[in-house]
């Protein structure tokens, strides 16, 4: 079953580079009494992702807290090292973006939005989606239809359905 408006986010694990290596994050800690936006990207360093989905956010970062977000995360089903590398690479990081990877593809899963691309290389990914999350409970889903394209799930995007 996909996650809808109106749903609670899953409870999962994700994983964040720390100073002392990898560390656990749990969504419900991410998530309770905060307004979070989460994005999500088939893969890091891909093309589509790479200069178009974490460059939107990169671009609409400050309108959105004016919204009253408190922060932007952005998940991938990579490891903690390729989504810490990807932010130093993107400026996501530097932006204050946070990446947290989805290893296991656990969160991904329990959202329903698990999709396979053998022709591409891609298995286990997450289809590209934007988010805002009202302590715990989604508000605006913007999915899109296809994993190349980057419109509804863009900052812009969502930045309009807020």
């Amino acid at each position: 079953m996909t996650i809808s408006t109106n749903d609670r986010l899953p409870s999962a694990t994700l994983v964040r580079m720390g100073e002392g290596g990898p560390q656990e994050v749990s969504t419900d800690t991410l998530v309770q009494g905060r307004r979070v936006v989460i994005f999500a990207v088939p893969g890091a360093f891909t093309p589509t992702c790479h200069t178009a989905h974490v460059p939107s956010f990169i671009r609409n970062k400050d309108a959105i807290l004016a919204k009253g977000v408190d922060e932007i995360i952005c998940v991938s089903v990579n490891d903690p090292f390729v989504m810490k590398a990807w932010g130093e690479a993107t400026g996501a990081t530097e932006a204050g973006i946070t990446l947290l990877a989805d290893a296991t593809g656990a969160f991904t899963q329990a959202l329903g939005l698990a999709f396979d691309a053998p022709q591409a290389g891609l298995m286990g990914r997450s289809r590209r989606y934007a988010m805002l999350v009202d302590d715990g409970v989604v508000t605006v889903l913007n999915l899109e239809q296809s994993p190349g394209a980057c419109e509804v799930s863009a900052g812009e995007g969502l930045l309009a359905a807020m």
